[in-house]
């Protein structure tokens, strides 16, 4: 299989570049910037004309959106991808409840917080995604009373996807949430997941 993944490890393309680890994938980094004027070439926008990362293409087949690229692989690798109709489904279900539930209070609060400079950063939309996050929260929580992994008994893209979605969550607490707490830190001792935060902090990882 030749897999080539477009975009920076420090952006959403970090949870592909983790899925392929996970997987064992071999692929080919092209590490195009969010900001970078690669992205509204014609050849990138060929792939994905969002003109967004990440995005794929695997053997000739090009695929954008982040989790969606991690459903593929997974499926087709035949790894992390429960079995039977049911289980399927939830892992769709959290896929979805990832970047339709969480994502978007969780981006908009981290951004106003730290990642845009000081000048752009607005107190209420900060303060209103904060006061949504919570909720969000519960509901993971709630999921993990009694279980280690969101979908049967094994790590599975599920967590993958959930948890690449909350990589900052940490930064915004967790203590309240004990079972989100460990799952998050579970999910993140992987193997696949430290290679891919080596990527995205090298830094962190000399």
């Amino acid at each position: 299989m030749s897999l080539t993944i477009y975009g920076m490890p420090a952006s959403r393309a970090f949870r592909c570049l983790w899925a392929a680890h996970e997987l064992g994938l071999a692929y080919d980094n092209l590490p195009y910037s969010f900001l970078g004027p690669e992205t509204k070439e014609a050849a990138f926008l060929a792939i994905n004309p969002n003109g967004t990362v990440p995005a794929i293409v695997d053997d000739g087949f090009p695929l954008f959106e982040s989790l969606a690229i991690n459903l593929y692989l997974a499926r087709k690798a035949g790894k992390l991808w429960p079995d039977g109709l049911q289980a399927e489904a939830l892992v769709l279900q959290w896929s979805f409840w990832a970047a339709t539930e969480l994502e978007p209070w969780l981006g908009a609060w981290f951004y106003h917080t730290t990642f845009l400079p000081p000048a752009e950063r607005k107190a209420e939309v900060a303060a209103d995604a904060a006061a949504k996050l919570p909720k969000r929260l519960e509901v993971l929580e709630k999921s993990l009373a009694r279980r280690d992994f969101l979908v049967g008994d094994q790590f599975t893209i599920a967590d993958l996807n959930v948890a690449a979605v909350a990589f900052r969550a940490p930064r915004f607490g967790l203590d309240p949430y004990p079972n989100v707490k460990a799952w998050h830190a579970r999910c993140y001792a992987r193997d696949g997941a430290r290679a891919a935060i080596a990527l995205r902090e090298p830094k962190k990882a000399a």
